[in-house]
């Protein structure tokens, strides 16, 4: 089977991700990797190159290169300080790499094309165009943006496959489900430590009021306060100070004194996120809004770390409660909602960290992702009767 997959999202350069958080990035890098282990030959386009063992097919960056040098911007200079330019280069960009993978689909040079990035919309409406089959992946709610909720209704017969069963309930209904395949990786990746620190809880990700980083600060401290060992905070992440986000100005950073709440900055390597997630007591996923899944919480389930999270979304599916931790129902407050949090954190400790590495390996591996994509595309292709 030869499959071109597809991630038009102009944060797939090498040059970029070191600086951004982009979990599809390592999840494309490891599904083409693991699809390629199976049997199948694949190409991955990105618009720019990336590390990865399986053939790379880029876009054009010529002028879009030439007009950072002439700015002398990097790619997230540019982003940062001229988003509108930035994403109208990109939109440049991202056409012209779906259209080539189109076009060398009706070349024979693949069975299928695997649209797998939030710009998709580009490609459901050329998809036709396409004399393979093209199959979409989304990364976000389907009613996250309203670019998303005006378009994907026009193209729910296309084939779709979900990440959670969650995410499913974001979409129009009779949308056409190939398959609900959890992400996955690969078990090296992340391992559990031989003697966590385990005194402090970890939370990791974007630093913005949907994902409910104030929840888990009130959390910390409601449990301290009736605690006999106190346990410390630490946030690790991107904030947004200085982009009209008044967020981590106002609700995140006067709490941050060193010691309950500690604020680390960004983890920016696979090493760094280890030893974080790995020694801590547990992780806190506060999400607010509709997680499509949650890649943070499969890093902290390889790790051995136990999951404490709000029933938003996914978080309920990936969490195994009271095996790998705690799924807690939003109530009626945000005081009320810390003080539950605050409880299930008091019962981590009934947790076995063999049990979060041993749920991780049964369900949520790399090779268990590419498996499952394999046979949703055969199920496909055997429907268009090309196998």
């Amino acid at each position: 089977m030869k499959i071109a997959l597809v991630v038009p999202h102009m944060f797939m350069h090498r040059d970029i991700l070191p600086q951004v958080i982009f979990s599809p990035a390592a999840l494309a890098i490891a599904l083409a990797e693991g699809l390629q282990a199976a049997g199948a030959e694949v190409t991955l386009f990105s618009p720019g190159p990336v590390d990865t063992s399986v053939p790379n097919r880029t876009a054009d960056l010529s002028l879009f290169e030439a007009e950072l040098q002439g700015r002398g911007y990097s790619y997230t200079e540019l982003l940062k300080k001229h988003p509108v330019t930035f994403i109208s280069l990109a939109r440049q960009v991202q056409a012209e790499l779906i259209a080539s993978a189109y076009q060398a689909a009706n070349n024979g040079s693949f069975d299928l094309v695997h649209i797998y990035t939030n710009e998709e919309e580009i490609g459901l409406a050329f998809a036709g165009l396409c004399n393979r089959p093209v199959v979409f992946t989304h990364h976000d709610p389907f009613n996250f943006l309203i670019k998303y909720k005006s378009s994907f209704p026009k193209y729910q017969q296309l084939p779709w496959i979900s990440l959670s069963l969650a995410q499913r309930r974001t979409t129009p209904p009779g949308t056409n489900w190939l398959a609900n395949i959890y992400h996955g990786l690969d078990p090296q990746t992340f391992t559990p430590a031989p003697h966590p620190a385990d005194n402090y809880v970890a939370y990791l990700g974007r630093i913005i009021e949907p994902k409910g980083v104030h929840l888990a600060i009130d959390a910390v401290k409601a449990y301290n306060r009736v605690a006999a060992q106190p346990l410390s905070l630490k946030i690790a992440g991107k904030h947004y100070a200085g982009h009209k986000d008044a967020y981590w100005q106002e609700r995140i950073l006067p709490h941050i004194d060193g010691k309950e709440i500690q604020y680390v900055g960004f983890l920016d390597n696979t090493a760094k996120k280890q030893a974080f997630l790995a020694n801590a007591r547990a992780l806190l996923a506060p999400s607010l809004f509709a997680e499509p899944f949650g890649m943070v919480l499969i890093e902290a389930l390889a790790c051995g770390t136990p999951l404490i999270g709000l029933d938003s979304g996914a978080i309920p599916e990936i969490i195994a409660e009271g095996q790998t931790g705690f799924a807690v129902a939003k109530q009626a407050d945000d005081a009320r909602t810390a003080q539950a949090l605050a409880e299930a954190l008091a019962k981590a400790g009934t947790i076995r960290r063999s049990a979060c590495r041993a749920d991780f390996e049964q369900r949520f591996t790399m090779e268990r992702m590419s498996q499952e994509h394999l046979a949703a595309y055969q199920q496909l292709l055997a429907a268009r009767g090309t196998m």
